[in-house]
């Protein structure tokens, strides 16, 4: 009976021991078998990559040159510089890097006046019958809307082009140009047409601007903007002082020049830039520029004697030089609640050669001589997020104006053209802007013209930054 007990026990202890050794093996099973599924997925993930790595290796690109070192702190020497760099710094590779930026700005205006536009004119001056000068036409109107495109081409070479379209449903290419992006020691070249970069609005898309209009400096003294069909070459020389040269070589199609079918250069410019910073809420940049144009047959409008609008036409050269001054705050480097920027320029114009009076009637030719200026000053201050507010004066001079046989046919003011224009602009957002304008123009001749505007200007699609 003791054995049988015995006998009992030790088989009950026996057969949970006995179930444990078997799960244990199955425990074991199961590690080998997961063990075993992790090297073959290993192996297969290390296949995948030698065959992507060999597939990137086949398909790469050239590797660029060493790019030339960075700007200083202050800024980049211009918009177009900082989209060049876009593609490598958003760390894009294949073909999707080189797909190009697309971006259109549309923009509108309602236009005010006391004095009829159509009639516009600043006496004492020869304005180009061509260019965008006086306040535009009264009313609701769509005002110059900008499509453009960008993109790198390869490691050197990239290019950009905007196309402007204008209220009365013309079109026109603003800037078409390529430009190197890895010549290495500060050097860049641009090739084809580009607004110039004498001074410092000149450079700049109308979208860019702080007021509706240009300034009248730039609209009687270069046709309200500076364009080319040429070459630029610009040198950033590699100091803590930001510092910039360059020189252009162009047709001389534009306002103060006029295209020809000449094989020389109908346009030189040189500029020089320097600027930095002033501790940490302070940065500044100034500049000298001068201009070379040759004009054969220039249409110019003007007033006669007897207070009517006369055509006359220029042949022989201009030469422009520029003085301008930019000064920006913020309060320790941050713009983006305050900030305060002022910027002044002033431009002297020489111009020297034959003029016909009148072509197409009486088409007297004699000598002219004449030396005129112009400047602006004005200030920018965003005193709350979103909301700018801004102040500009200007001003033009005729200082000596020789016209020799036809001097008792043009109507030559002792006056100086003056204005002043006060604007508020409301950001959204760095995509969208609505901006209200008063403007009292004492330009041209009689009263003063009682200017008001309210413009729009949206942002669709991707924009690079702005230069400094």
């Amino acid at each position: 009976m003791y054995r049988t007990l015995t006998a009992s026990a030790l088989f009950a202890l026996a057969a949970p021991l006995s179930a444990l050794a078997d799960t244990s093996t199955d425990i074991q099973a199961l590690r080998q078998e997961l063990s075993d599924l992790r090297q073959d997925y290993d192996a297969r993930i290390r296949t995948l990559e030698q065959r992507l790595l060999a597939a990137q290796s086949t398909a790469a690109l050239p590797t660029p040159p060493p790019t030339p070192p960075p700007s200083p702190p202050l800024a980049p020497p211009s918009a177009t510089a900082t989209a060049t760099a876009a593609p490598a710094a958003s760390g894009q590779s294949g073909a999707n890097a080189f797909n190009p930026a697309v971006s259109l700005i549309l923009s509108g205006l309602y236009t005010r006046t006391s004095q009829d536009p159509a009639k516009y004119a600043i006496k004492g001056f020869l304005l180009p019958t061509q260019g965008e000068v006086g306040p535009g036409p009264r009313g609701l109107s769509l005002t110059e809307s900008e499509l453009s495109l960008s993109a790198s081409i390869d490691p050197w070479w990239r290019g950009a082009t905007t196309i402007a379209m204008h209220g009365d449903n013309s079109v026109s290419v603003e800037e078409a140009f390529v430009q190197t992006t890895s010549l290495g020691n500060g050097l860049m070249v641009k090739a084809g047409r580009y607004f110039s970069g004498v001074g410092y609005l000149n450079a700049q898309h109308a979208h860019a601007w702080d007021f509706v209009d240009n300034p009248l400096a730039y609209q009687a003294l270069l046709g309200t903007q500076l364009a080319d069909d040429g070459v630029q070459i610009k040198w950033l020389a590699p100091t803590d002082l930001f510092i910039e040269l360059g020189a252009e070589l162009g047709r001389g199609r534009s306002y103060p020049g006029s295209d020809s079918a000449r094989n020389g250069a109908g346009m030189v410019a040189l500029t020089a830039h320097a600027g930095g910073d002033l501790g940490i809420s302070h940065s500044w940049r100034a500049g000298v520029s001068l201009l070379n144009a040759k004009a054969s047959e220039l249409l110019l409008q003007g007033l006669a004697s007897n207070g009517a609008t006369v055509d006359s036409a220029f042949t022989g050269s201009t030469r422009v030089a520029v003085v301008d001054a930019v000064w920006k705050w913020a309060p320790q480097g941050n713009a983006t609640r305050t900030n305060f920027k002022l910027q002044g320029e002033y431009l002297r114009s020489t111009r020297t050669g034959m003029l016909a009076f009148d072509p197409a009637g009486i088409n007297s030719l004699a000598s002219h001589r004449s030396v005129s200026s112009g400047w602006y000053v004005q200030g920018i201050y965003q005193f709350m997020p979103r909301w700018r507010v801004g102040l500009r004066t200007e001003g033009l001079d005729a200082h000596r104006v020789n016209d020799g046989a036809n001097a008792d046919l043009f109507s030559v003011s002792a006056s100086r053209p003056r204005k002043n224009s006060l604007m508020l602009d409301f950001n959204a957002s760095e995509f969208s802007r609505i901006r209200l304008q008063i403007a009292q123009d004492r330009s041209r001749p009689g009263a003063a013209d009682q200017q008001l505007f309210l413009q729009y200007q949206m942002s669709l699609g991707a924009h690079g930054a702005h230069g400094y």
